[in-house]
């Protein structure tokens, strides 16, 4: 399904802050729109159910692979979940990118202007579930937040939030997990962001921020509106499915295809033994692999997916999660051009310990 608005850019950044025309009275109308995007989803919902026969058809059936063989179990995974997950992407992707036309980097900075530390920090983490952010906006936004005079700790809660308590992450396991599973990831993770960003407030670490980046601070910030009808908001959804989908679609089959090799070939209960719930050392060992990885939310769902069904406790691959999507070496990089070291090693020892103890506190309970 195409959408063409006349007056809307050709292309914007990753994460776009700037005013998007309300569209051309020539374009489709609102009435156009909704059916289109009814047929879009009647399509979906048929796809989606299609996807489980369609793929034990094309592995058992066409490729006669055997019913229970390490690779025939692999290829049927595989073939399940590029799909299925793709099209689960494809439609939380559209959504958020609707919610977020309401959420611009601007108007989150200016909700949070004068805000209590305390409550900034609450605030900032809500907000960070549904405000764009990767890690290339890393500076333009730690910037846009001290011009304010957003707090440091309230900046900081907003950071870990918005990489960590990832809305794709969240839908996906809604859809793959359920409820209880989801619900855990968000509440954990909010968790880390408001006590991370609270204690870093604490540890009065402003002079470890680059003075360049005090010496910016000049003038009143100036927020610009947004004028978006139903039609440019619909418009919005759909780049964001064309830009989020068409750049991480690759590291989506790429991980399902390392869950493919672990859901048919690692031996049932070996995981368990490595990332059970008796190893205590289990949750630090699958935080420092998380690290160092470069993946996102959709990539790396699948890879959850494979080691909880080999017997991998819960909260050591919600740890390995959790650092993975939010303590990605690329955006420490980036950070690096504003922080100092000791603030940037107070940031991620906070929210290290914070995952660490999420993964001790649920494979004790559950």
């Amino acid at each position: 399904m195409s959408l063409s608005v006349l007056d809307a850019p050709a292309s914007q950044p990753c994460c776009p802050t700037g005013v998007t025309p309300e569209p051309s009275s020539r374009g489709p109308s609102a009435g156009r729109v909704a059916l289109l995007l009814a047929g879009a989803l009647v399509a979906w919902i048929a796809a989606y159910a299609a996807a489980h026969p369609l793929s034990r058809w094309l592995t058992f059936g066409l490729l006669g692979l055997a019913e229970g063989s390490h690779l025939g179990e692999s290829v049927a995974f595989f073939l399940y979940d590029v799909p299925k997950v793709l099209l689960l992407l494809t439609l939380i992707v559209f959504l958020v990118g609707i919610v977020r036309s309401f959420f611009t980097a601007e108007r989150t900075r200016a909700i949070l202007v004068g805000k209590r530390e305390s409550v900034g920090n609450v605030v900032a983490a809500l907000l960070g579930v549904v405000t764009p952010f990767c890690s290339c906006s890393a500076i333009p936004l730690f910037l846009g937040f001290v011009e304010v005079g957003v707090p440091l700790g309230v900046t900081f809660s907003f950071l870990v939030s918005a990489p960590m308590v990832n809305e794709v992450a969240l839908v996906l396991l809604l859809g793959l997990f359920g409820w209880k599973v989801a619900a855990l990831y968000l509440v954990t993770g909010l968790t880390i962001a408001i006590l991370a960003g609270f204690v870093l407030g604490r540890m009065k670490l402003e002079r470890h921020v680059e003075p360049w980046v005090y010496e910016s601070m000049k003038g009143e910030a100036r927020f610009e509106k947004e004028h978006l009808g139903f039609t440019g908001r619909v418009e919005r959804g759909l780049q964001a499915v064309r830009e989020v989908v068409g750049k991480v679609w690759p590291w989506v089959v790429a991980g399902i295809a390392v869950g493919a090799g672990i859901h048919g070939y690692v031996p049932e209960g070996l995981l368990a033994s490595f990332m059970g719930k008796s190893a205590w050392w289990s949750v630090p060992a699958a935080v420092a692999l998380g690290v160092p990885m470069y993946s996102n939310a959709a990539g790396i769902i699948p890879v959850v997916e494979a080691l909880l069904g080999k017997g991998a406790a819960l909260g050591t691959v919600l740890a390995f999660m959790m650092a993975v999507i939010g303590l990605s070496l690329p955006e420490i990089v980036i950070l690096r051009k504003v922080l100092r070291p000791p603030l940037i090693l107070a940031f991620v020892g906070v929210v290290a310990s914070g995952i660490l103890l999420v993964g001790w506190l649920f494979n004790a309970v559950l």
